[in-house]
């Protein structure tokens, strides 16, 4: 009764609430990624702002990521991977992080995994659901965004994967940002600053030692490269990932926060609006990321 009162008081006089988490229900937000490592480079700082301004993050891996290594594999990489995750989320701040039991490099795009799918985005009630463009390098990448595109309608549908309750709206769908150019490239809807909080991506990354630090450099034949003292391998890794802002994450950020700081932005990621799930307008987005209203960000 007492925050009704508030919220009508202000309301009286044209004050608005938004963002004020105390008097509103907290924003789901859930990322579905192949590998236990892909949504933390893709959004991890995108999913800080979230859990700093109280809304509710959940990192999902499709893959247990059993393969990527050079060196260990099976069961043993998989439980190394999965405390990886765990720790990573914890520095994010973010609610969880789940890695399903499919074998990476394996991925396919099958009825069962669907389910599986559907499951973790009715069970987190998402309002947002993030996941890679069907185009990229990898297979498990582009398997886990036909997966998720399929998922899009029919997690609103009764009768499909009936144990589970359907939501009762449709989540807005969203790609994460890549770099490929065929049969389009990447269209960056929405930009966020990530500036405030990148140190907290790069700690998440330091979490994924086996990969950040192993598997990675091993791949770029950067491993004789990687520093064993602790301090300077983190700094390493953040010199790993700066990366510049491309001239299109630049303007979507300049219509985001104004020319003057889309300018001066350091750090940001992006997201392309799926042609499946909700068609969000440009007042919806604002909405479900409050972050581009923040201007002391």
């Amino acid at each position: 009764m007492k925050n009704f009162l508030i919220l009508f008081f202000l309301a009286s006089f044209g004050i608005s609430t938004y963002g004020q988490n105390s008097f509103e229900e907290p924003l789901r937000i859930i990322a579905i990624g192949a590998h236990p490592d892909d949504t933390d480079q893709q959004m991890g700082g995108t999913a800080a702002l979230f859990a700093k301004m109280g809304h509710k993050v959940k990192f999902v891996s499709v893959t247990n990521g059993d393969a990527g290594h050079f060196n260990k594999g099976g069961g043993h990489l998989t439980k190394i991977r999965r405390a990886e995750a765990k720790e990573a989320a914890k520095r994010l701040g973010i609610e969880t992080y789940t890695v399903l039991d499919n074998h990476d490099g394996e991925l396919l795009p099958t009825l069962d995994i669907r389910h599986q799918i559907i499951r973790e985005i009715r069970n987190w009630n998402a309002d947002i659901v993030i996941t890679h463009r069907p185009v990229d390098y990898h297979p498990d990448h582009r398997n886990t965004g036909i997966l998720v595109q399929d998922a899009a309608y029919l997690v609103i549908v009764p009768n499909i994967t009936p144990n589970t309750k359907p939501l009762e709206k449709n989540p807005v769908f969203l790609y994460l940002e890549d770099d490929f150019e065929k049969p389009y490239p990447f269209q960056p809807d929405i930009a966020v600053d990530i500036t405030s909080v990148f140190d907290l991506k790069m700690d998440a990354h330091d979490a994924h030692t086996s990969q950040m630090y192993e598997w990675l450099p091993w791949v770029d034949k950067e491993l004789s490269e990687v520093p064993e003292n602790i301090k300077e391998r983190k700094e390493w890794l953040t010199d790993r990932w700066t990366l510049d802002i491309s001239s299109q994450v630049r303007k979507a950020l300049k219509k985001w926060y104004g020319e003057d700081r889309g300018e001066e932005i350091k750090y940001a990621e992006a997201f392309e609006i799926c042609e499946y799930g909700k068609q969000p307008t440009e007042a919806e987005i604002l909405r479900l990321f409050p972050m581009l209203n923040n201007k002391k960000q």
